[in-house]
């Protein structure tokens, strides 16, 4: 039996599948490298400064402003971030969102261009993405995979409140401690996510870049924080039964599970056992879903909430109160 030479266009040849593969996350790489930094975060004593934390940021700006996580920058206000050419900035943070794991943070106007955002939505799984970061200290590293899945949660805790980091991005892309804050970019080089969390051996997470994190990462610039409404219930999604899909219209609801004492919710008069349909107009069949209505011009502001209660569907109107922070 013979055998014939591998062709010019024999796929596992130098210009199969693999080699186009590798031309794709080397363009990405350097296209994305540039606008990632290394940053370290320190704190005040007695004898100087002192390191509080690590990771990366990404340059979003051309004046200087760099977008990285909540945990990285959590307890300080001053840093220094070192760019890829070599070239670094002290640092100050213009203000944090720990129920969102992101912060942006400033230094003096850099050499190189701002990172152009991408937007998340437009995702599938199986798609390719690009890590860029500092992992372990190890600055401009690259890891590359695929998008392993979308609409992840992250459960997250500031003070007393539990909320979920929404439409949260999985990847198989590396990541290590470090990494967090770094740029998640698609095949294009736009940034589609900030990385924010290994949660196990071969599985990262990364906060998207959508509608959502582009509204707090503008409060954050113009006040340092994002205000937040609240209703004081706590829920779970559930599948409706047949009959009530029918009276509905819909397949999904949020069943309550606890109204917090003295809440808007309670004040409105929900109560345990209700099953949230719509707020304000808008289905709600999960937490995100409902947790995307309440940003601060839900403040203060009559909100009507269609509920099922003992099989029939009714209407409550509840007055959002404003979220405290650390409250």
């Amino acid at each position: 039996m013979s055998t014939a030479p591998a062709s010019s266009s024999d796929p596992v040849g130098d210009d199969g599948p693999l080699d186009a593969y590798s031309e794709t996350v080397i363009r990405v790489a350097q296209a994305v490298t540039p606008h990632v930094a290394a940053i370290e975060m320190t704190g005040n004593r007695r004898n100087g400064r002192f390191r509080v934390g690590a990771g990366s940021a990404v340059l979003f700006t051309e004046d200087g402003y760099l977008l990285t996580n909540a945990h990285v920058v959590a307890g300080t206000q001053k840093g220094r971030a070192v760019f890829a050419d070599g070239s670094g900035t002290d640092l100050e943070v213009v203000g944090a969102d720990p129920l969102s794991d992101l912060a942006v943070i400033r230094g003096r106007a850099p050499r190189v261009p701002p990172a152009e955002f991408g937007d998340a939505e437009s995702l599938r799984v199986g798609q390719l993405v690009i890590a860029v970061g500092n992992p372990l200290g190890l600055a401009g590293s690259v890891t590359a995979g695929v998008v392993s899945g979308l609409g992840r949660a992250i459960p997250v805790w500031a003070g007393r409140n539990r909320r979920v980091i929404e439409d949260v991005i999985q990847t198989d892309a590396a990541l290590n401690a470090g990494s967090s804050g770094g740029a998640l970019a698609d095949a294009r080089s736009r940034i589609v996510g900030i990385n924010t969390a290994v949660a196990g051996a071969g599985l990262g997470l990364a906060v998207p870049i959508n509608t959502t994190s582009r509204r707090i990462i503008s409060a954050l610039l113009a006040d340092g924080r994002v205000r937040r409404a609240y209703l004081g219930v706590v829920s779970t999604p559930i599948r409706l039964g047949a009959s009530a899909v029918v009276r509905t219209g819909q397949r999904d609801g949020l069943r309550v599970v606890e109204v917090l004492s003295g809440s808007p919710a309670e004040q409105a008069g929900l109560r345990a056992g209700d099953v949230l349909l719509r707020a304000g107009s808008r289905s709600v069949s999960n937490a995100e879903s409902l947790q995307k209505l309440l940003f601060a011009e839900a403040i203060g502001v009559p909100m009507t909430i269609a509920i099922l209660r003992d099989g029939r569907e009714q209407e409550v109107v509840a007055m959002p109160g404003e979220m405290a922070d650390g409250s």
